[in-house]
């Protein structure tokens, strides 16, 4: 085993998480799963239970859907999310403000949590393809899944370490040998020398299984394309042509789809005496549904489940305490996580996306009644989720903030949820090929076509020209929600900003600071980043 006492340092997250909320707040009412909710099923249903399942369990340890690790330190420290300190509720010591103003430090809990969480996800990668069991397929799936590991490793701090073997260290890393590591393993995994037009997949040993839950060759390309898309913040060499290729080669092949009219499931979180609540979820809504395991839009994703697959906590995270009643959750949302005003604004009335992703305005409950909040800071009882936040410390209001609705909530929902996460999805390759050939060229408007399909599934009007930073608002309303948008930020030179409640950052804060317990605990092999 890795000898985590040497460079892993034990997460105390823990603490962390007790105190984010207040828990001790109590809501009356008579919420039972002996309310009949005609249609609702169970969601979830994917996974697979095989010889991998440890490792792809590390997608959902490092917090791809929950509080304190990947999604967190990738959202609010953007311009989508915050978390409101409500008096001594989700203050937690600071550290939720010093993401979002760009202050954090290498003593920062999530930021040495990831950190902790990653390397404890490439361990187990280590350990499996060490015991010699595995075939080719299983194989090559494994070297994918590592490589991504280590991707976000780069992305979020630079210069790593590449740790292989199991209980043997290694040298930290230059951010330039990690990406060509990263890019060697996929490439290896692809059974291709490089990514490019006219490239022969037929004899990877990925092939193209269809659980979306593991790696085909179709999931390993969407994480190239990724990766290149970032080469030249990563490493100063631009490598849009590979994205393009990359990304275009899974879009040109017809094994995936768009969902769009048509394209629908049971909408789980309906309630029958709410008229505006639709009875099935289609298009981009079903996409990121409780039971959307199936959906033919979905390349590779993290499987959840609220029994056999937790840590997907969006409802907890998001919601104010007294939407419990809209839902009958089973536990008590915690009021957290809120969208900022303007990111809301930049979508225009009639974008389908703006209604699926936000919970705003007055909330009802489950038979069609306001829901009241006795402890509501203004003069207005009704729960009334506002886009308007007033502050970010130290009272911001309990009910201020769109919240995150895009991975949507169903009747009777548990604290861990069953939406699957997409990794790779198509909607996302549109955007990396658009935005890779615009690059390439030189010229924006030659990411119109692929834009534009995204567009038309959003029920809003097509561009006819385009720029970058139209082109940053339309991924960030496509792809809001998706852990990305910190490293979306970078790559357009703008995670530097100010915006709401934020002052402009120094451009070292690209960077996460390498936490310091691990630096304490390399005997010298690790080096902090500059400006920390």
């Amino acid at each position: 085993m890795l000898n985590r006492n040497k460079y892993l340092i034990l997460s105390f997250l823990v603490l962390f998480l007790a105190s984010c909320t207040n828990l001790d707040e109590k809501l009356k009412g008579d919420i039972t799963e002996d309310i009949q909710i005609p249609g609702l099923g169970t969601g979830g249903g994917g996974g697979s239970g095989d010889v991998l399942g440890g490792a792809f369990a590390g997608l959902r340890n490092i917090g791809t859907a929950n509080h304190s690790n990947v999604y967190s330190i990738q959202e609010i420290t953007s311009d989508e999310m915050c978390i409101g300190a409500k008096g001594g509720d989700w203050f937690d010591g600071g550290i939720l403000v010093e993401l979002h103003r760009h202050t954090y430090t290498p003593t920062h809990a999530f930021i040495t949590g990831t950190w902790n969480n990653l390397y404890s996800a490439i361990n187990t990668t280590n350990e499996l393809l060490k015991g010699g069991t595995l075939d080719a397929n299983q194989t090559a799936q494994v070297r994918a899944l590592r490589a991504y590991y280590y991707m976000k490793l780069m992305d979020f701090y630079g210069n790593v370490k590449i740790i292989t073997q199991p209980g043997v260290d290694a040298p930290q890393a230059t951010r330039e040998q990690v990406f060509s590591f990263v890019e060697s393993e996929l490439l290896a995994a692809l059974g291709v020398s490089a990514v490019g037009p006219g490239m022969n997949l037929a004899n990877s040993p990925l092939g193209a299984g269809t659980d979306k839950n593991r790696i085909n060759v179709y999931g390993a390309l969407g994480i190239i394309s990724q990766l290149y898309l970032n080469a030249e913040t990563y490493v100063g060499t631009k490598m849009y042509d590979k994205a393009a290729a990359a990304a275009g080669y899974v879009i040109d092949s017809g094994a995936y789809s768009l969902c769009g009219d048509g394209c629908k499931v049971p909408n789980l979180g309906r309630r029958p005496s709410v008229t505006s609540d639709p009875e099935n979820l289609e298009g981009y809504a079903a996409v990121f549904a409780p039971n959307n395991e199936s959906n033919p839009e979905n390349i590779f994703t993290v499987y959840y489940d609220e029994a056999k697959a937790g840590g997907m906590n969006f409802a907890m995270m998001s919601l104010h305490y007294s939407s419990q009643f809209t839902w009958n959750f089973t536990a008590q949302p915690w009021n957290g996580y809120a969208t900022l005003e303007e990111f809301y604004n930049s979508y225009e009335n009639g974008d389908v996306r703006k209604k699926n992703n936000f919970i705003v305005g007055p909330q009802l409950d489950f038979g069609g009644s306001a829901i009241l909040d006795y402890a509501a800071d203004d003069s207005d009882l009704q729960l009334n989720y506002t886009p308007a936040i007033n502050e970010l410390t130290p009272n911001c209001k309990r009910e201020a903030g769109a919240r995150p609705g895009k991975f949507s909530y169903k009747q009777l929902g548990r604290p861990d949820m069953d939406n699957d996460y997409p990794i790779v999805r198509l909607g996302d390759l549109y955007l990396i090929r658009g935005e890779a050939k615009a690059r390439q060229s030189g010229n924006w408007n030659d990411a119109l076509a692929d834009v534009n399909v995204i567009r038309r599934r959003a029920k809003v009007s097509e561009y006819t020209t385009l720029n970058a930073a139209e082109f940053l608002k339309e991924r960030g309303r496509e792809m809001y929600q998706e852990g990305i948008r910190r490293t979306d930020l970078i790559r357009f030179g703008r995670y530097n900003d100010a915006w709401w409640e934020k002052p402009a950052s120094q451009p070292f804060r690209n960077l996460f600071p390498i936490p310091q317990d691990a630096i304490n605990a390399s005997g010298g092999t690790l080096k902090q980043n500059p400006g920390y």
